[in-house]
């Protein structure tokens, strides 16, 4: 049995405590006193807002109960948001109107600036300078900068733009990045050390090299000092990469040993720095249910923590530096399943691994799907990105990406995306729904039932996953894969036969609404060409210092040191494609299992 059984039977503690409290709350008075002047502190801290209309609420949603039993359910089972296990939420306030903000000073920790916003809108087209007048397009109107980062195909696989047969993927997809020249192309005009501003990188393999490059760009600019105020997330799960997604370079225990040396020098040097996005987005977009998504990011998340606690790094050191990346489909799941990961997580973080409550908390991004866009009638998808948010919100989700209509042709173009930027400030700003109360439809009947189902069904992954020996033994007998597999043949059925109905082409379709005519944003020759040139340049200027760079690189992974505080030097004269393949030849390449 390894740690996600302990898990399980954590959870299984945890809902037999709840009901023994419940219990007691309702035959002990001395324990009811104390439960209800407890109760009466957390009525007190709220705080009320008056709505445009002029009505008067309270800020954050409360079950209205005297009930000694209910009371104890609620305060024990969900808690308020910011309390354990954090059900309702990982803050005690999230989105809410700062203006509207209650006198009395927060305890540190408690809440989110009132001023930032949680939208974060993605971006990576052409060369890094293209990027970032997209970069300023989706900022010009937000008081906080959150950028999150696309990477193209070559730069996603570790090769430079000069590699034999990747031409034509230059810049489509993503934005090319070879060299620390590109990075400071990628974010010039950008105050890297703003405490408003922050980075997301969506890289996974080559993280390490690409999040160095984002090091030694800020150094260049703002001097060392600038580690500590450097603000972001790069996506860096290599767990994922190989049940899902594919891009992985280096076999798994190398990945996992330049994964853990990134965390252990930004635990360090970067405190507010999130070394790793424990990603679901991409297990869902792959085809695995809502409840796989949940089951195997959790159960990896987990098997990080064991990963690190093994090599000796304290879990209350590293614990807050992890995030998480969650898809948000239309299925009915969706309505509970950050609600249940945030618990899951909690119990598992502190009756496991013994983590204190920072570390507990799951910070989450969420994503609107991608896969549930659809090309037939495209201007459909706005209204399934507006569900989809407003179930990520519902569940208290720390940050959120809408996608673009047109995201099915093509690179998002400036007037969709504009409209998936609109959608998350209509639900913030306009509708009363979540700048006003925080928590307006959690507790309810129907909200508890899917909860209910959707953690009896991710525990039973975690048993699965357990059986066959843990994370990395289950990888390797390819569970994950095969149950993505099983559940996107599953779901390609469905719409096939019209048992799951998708508006505009299994219902309500008509022939003139066919696909449209759609100009697909490519990336010019030109440019392309210019990359080339560029990262030729950079060769030719660095090629002195680069093998010196390499040999002392190699030489640091053979002896055991930290491989990414020397990638931090190395980046300065040496490209991705070079790096990657000098790591390549020192560790070996990726070949899965069959």
């Amino acid at each position: 049995m390894s740690a996600l059984s302990d898990i399980a039977d954590a959870v299984e503690r945890h809902e037999n405590f709840v009901d023994q409290q419940a219990a007691r709350a309702r035959n002990d008075p001395r324990f009811r006193d104390e439960l209800l002047r407890r109760w009466n502190r957390i009525l007190k801290k709220l705080g009320t807002v008056s709505t445009p209309t002029g009505l008067r609420l309270p800020r954050v949603a409360l079950p209205r109960t005297d009930e000694p039993g209910e009371l104890a359910r609620f305060l024990f089972g969900e808690g308020p948001p910011g309390e354990f296990p954090f059900v309702n939420g990982a803050y005690r306030e999230l989105y809410l109107n700062g203006r509207n903000s209650a006198k009395a000073k927060e305890p540190p920790g408690t809440k989110r600036q009132a001023s930032e916003e949680p939208t974060r809108l993605f971006a990576g087209l052409g060369l890094a300078e293209d990027t970032n007048e997209r970069f300023r397009f989706l900022t010009r109107q937000q008081e906080s900068v959150r950028l999150s980062t696309a990477f193209d195909g070559p730069t996603l696989y570790g090769l430079d733009s000069d590699a034999d047969g990747v031409f034509g993927k230059i810049g489509e997809g993503g934005v090319a990045v070879d060299t620390i020249d590109d990075m400071e192309r990628l974010y010039e005009g950008f105050r890297l050390d703003d405490p408003h501003f922050s980075v997301s990188m969506t890289i996974n393999a080559p993280a390490p090299i690409i999040l160095a490059m984002y090091v030694a760009s800020a150094k260049r600019r703002l001097g060392p000092r600038a580690l500590a105020k450097l603000r972001g997330t790069i996506q860096a799960d290599i767990f994922k990469e190989v049940q899902a997604q594919n891009e992985i370079i280096f076999p798994l225990q190398p990945s996992l040993r330049f994964l853990a040396d990134t965390i252990s020098f930004t635990t360090e040097q970067m405190p507010r720095w999130y070394p790793i996005s424990i990603s679901g987005y991409h297990i869902a977009e792959a085809g695995a249910t809502p409840v796989q998504q949940a089951a195997f990011t959790l159960s990896n998340g987990f098997a990080y923590v064991d990963l690190l606690r093994r090599r000796g790094l304290d879990v209350n050191r590293f614990g807050p530096r992890l995030s998480f990346f969650l898809d948000c489909g239309l299925d009915i799941e969706y309505a509970a399943l950050a609600r249940v990961c945030r618990k899951l997580w909690a119990i598992g973080m502190r009756d496991v691994f013994g983590a204190d409550e920072r570390s507990q908390l799951l910070r989450l991004h969420t994503q609107t799907s991608g896969r549930s866009l659809i090309a037939q009638q495209f201007k459909n998808n706005i209204t399934r990105t507006a569900v989809e948010l407003m179930l990520a919100y519902i569940n208290g989700t720390n940050s959120s990406h809408s996608n673009s209509a047109d995201e099915p042709f093509t690179t998002p173009s400036e007037e969709y995306v504009r409209l998936a930027a609109n959608a998350q400030a209509i639900l913030l700003e306009e509708t009363g729904l979540f700048k006003t109360m925080m928590n307006t439809f959690g507790g309810g009947p129907g909200m508890k039932i899917v909860e209910h189902e959707v953690q009896k069904g991710i525990l039973a992954e975690f048993r699965e996953i357990d059986r066959l020996g843990g994370v990395v033994e289950a990888i390797e007998h390819r569970y994950q894969r095969s149950q993505i597999q099983a559940a996107a043949h599953r779901y390609e059925s469905q719409v096939n036969d019209g048992t799951r109905p998708i508006i505009g082409l299994n219902r309500y379709w008509n022939e003139e609404s066919d696909l449209p005519q759609m100009k697909v944003v490519r990336t010019p020759r030109a440019q392309k060409l210019l990359q080339v040139e560029r990262l030729r340049q950079f060769k030719r200027r660095h090629a002195r210092q680069s093998q010196r760079l390499l040999d002392e690189l190699t030489a640091v992974v053979e002896r055991g040191g930290n491989v990414f505080a020397e990638l931090i030097r190395t980046v300065e004269h040496c490209s991705l494609g070079q790096i990657t393949g000098r790591l390549q030849e020192t560790v070996g390449l990726y070949r899965p299992s069959v």
